[in-house]
């Protein structure tokens, strides 16, 4: 497997939140609000971490969910996973969504998501007449069924 560098800044005042991996192996970086907040039942929170990154061309970031947050506290990542694109220079946020029923407060600190990065394949598209025939065709939402 290659390496690849990916440059990151923080924000002033927020070295002690860099993104980290908590073990060795793991797939994703912690990231870590930079704000005290309070999220709502059935309420959307925009929280910063204090993170800008510049990815190479033809990798991107994607901010996921943190499991414990959603068993726990269901606490999702609403437009999961959240895209970061290689151009994109602002700073990293997480668009959290409380679908519990009791506020969540969210401290200066606290590991609110993670962060993959994640090579992209060179694409073509190509316009077609027709598409090629499968099993499947266009069943989808839920056609196969609950087993």
């Amino acid at each position: 497997m290659s390496r690849i560098t990916v440059k990151f800044i923080m924000e002033p005042g927020c070295a002690d939140l860099r993104p980290a991996k908590a073990h060795e192996d793991d797939a994703a970086y912690d990231l870590r609000s930079r704000t005290d907040i309070t999220v709502h039942p059935g309420k959307v929170a925009l929280v910063p971490t204090g993170l800008r990154i510049e990815l190479p061309p033809g990798y991107e970031a994607q901010v996921r969910p943190r499991s414990g947050l959603a068993l726990r506290h269901s606490i999702g990542v609403l437009n999961a996973p959240g895209t970061i694109d290689a151009g994109y220079r602002g700073e990293v946020c997480s668009i959290l969504f409380n679908f519990g029923d009791a506020p969540f407060e969210i401290h200066r600190g606290d590991r609110i998501s993670q962060m993959v990065i994640a090579s992209l394949p060179d694409v073509e598209l190509i316009p077609a007449e027709t598409l090629s025939e499968t099993g499947r065709g266009s069943g989808g939402f839920g056609s196969t069924g609950r087993q």
